[in-house]
């Protein structure tokens, strides 16, 4: 069962295929001859959950309009199982028609964040052009898809970065060093810069006091668990060196849903 649990967990929710399921004996594609209400159904399975998947974290559970599936917080990612947890499936949806993933989607509307709420005096500042988007970084300074990402963001204008500094010390043992000493900098920004570009780090001991710890707390607390990771002002997170393209677009959407949301509160 543990072993289950962890590839249940190992698995990216980047998968390249849609997957349709038929799921034999469920008859999941039939409305049962009396229909609980969907509050009693996501506890029954929630309850089921949890005792087959000892120790799992379960969150939000809702009725999908495929396949009769339930759609399913499980831990940090989102799986999806019939009303009897008979079966459990892991993997991304996409809508055939649009292309989209939607089970992408949906992990950002859940893991959504108040961009307003970040304590952004633990991250540095980079301002390009007139620095009026916004967005949030957490980087490591070993990372090389930090470094990758960093090549992107020459790309990008007009944009108030806000770096948090977040070593992970399993896969990058001195990066935490490194983020100490760039943080003790006089100048933060062009020893950011100056470290991807040639490898050169200030002159410094690193011993001034620093956020490594709490940028640690922080990404805890919101499940980021791989640099880059970037954060934009609608409070979505998306992992991974994205080309500036994408950035551009990740900007415009989020502008865009932070209007919405406004308009909405009106």
């Amino acid at each position: 069962m543990k072993s289950l649990v962890a590839a249940i967990r190992r698995v990216s929710a980047l998968l390249a295929l849609a997957i349709a399921v038929v799921l034999p004996g469920a008859a999941l594609g039939q409305a049962p001859a009396a229909q609980p209400s969907r509050s009693a159904e996501a506890a029954t399975i929630k309850k089921l959950l949890e005792q087959r998947f000892e120790g799992v974290s379960i969150g939000n559970i809702s009725k999908t309009p495929y396949f009769g599936l339930y759609e399913v917080q499980f831990d940090e990612q989102i799986v999806y199982t019939d009303a009897k947890v008979t079966y459990v499936l892991v993997g991304s949806i996409y809508d055939a028609a649009t292309k989209k993933n939607l089970t992408e989607a949906k992990q950002r509307e859940y893991s959504r964040v108040a961009f307003d709420s970040l304590p952004l005096e633990l991250a540095f500042k980079r301002v390009k052009g007139n620095g009026a988007r916004k967005l949030a970084l957490f980087s490591d300074p070993d990372c090389p898809y930090c470094a990758r990402l960093e090549q992107e963001l020459k790309g990008v204008d007009n944009v108030t970065i806000y770096t948090f500094l977040f070593p992970i010390d399993q896969l990058h043992p001195d990066a935490a060093r490194k983020s100490k000493i760039i943080w003790c900098s006089d100048d933060r920004v062009k020893a950011w810069d100056t470290f991807f570009e040639s490898g050169r780090l200030p002159d410094n001991k690193g011993d001034c006091d620093n956020p490594i710890a709490k940028t640690a707390e922080l990404g805890a607390r919101f499940k980021i668990n791989a640099t880059p990771t970037l954060m934009f002002v609608d409070g979505s997170i998306v992992p991974g060196a994205i080309p500036a393209q994408r950035i551009e677009t990740e900007m415009k959407n989020a502008d865009a849903e932070v209007k919405k949301l406004a308009e909405a509160k009106k």
